[in-house]
């Protein structure tokens, strides 16, 4: 569901090499409702925002940034219609782990 909504990373390995990139063959209606729910979420959900900070930390660009977002609100999605359960912020975005020092 992921890969055809433009979601999911496509890795591409020829020979010992390997590369990986955004998809760009995609259902684009998906994709676009994607990247603006995405993009709704950043305001109102603290998971969702923190996650979009930490990819952006990270070196991942707006629009990748987003797609991770939108990968992890899909498979949110999918986990709820699939055990038919309502969507928790709690489990979709659990807090990170304190490092014991």
């Amino acid at each position: 569901m992921r890969a055809y909504a433009g979601a999911a990373p496509l890795t591409w390995a020829p020979g010992s090499s390997s590369q990986v990139s955004h998809r760009r063959i995609a259902n684009k209606r998906l994709k676009a409702t994607g990247h603006t729910w995405a993009f709704a979420t950043l305001t109102r959900s603290p998971g969702c925002r923190a996650l979009y900070d930490a990819r952006r930390e990270a070196g991942d660009g707006y629009a990748a940034a987003l797609r991770r977002v939108f990968a992890r609100l899909l498979g949110s999605l999918h986990h709820c219609l699939a055990h038919e359960e309502l969507y928790r912020e709690d489990l979709a975005f659990p807090p990170p782990a304190a490092d014991p020092e």
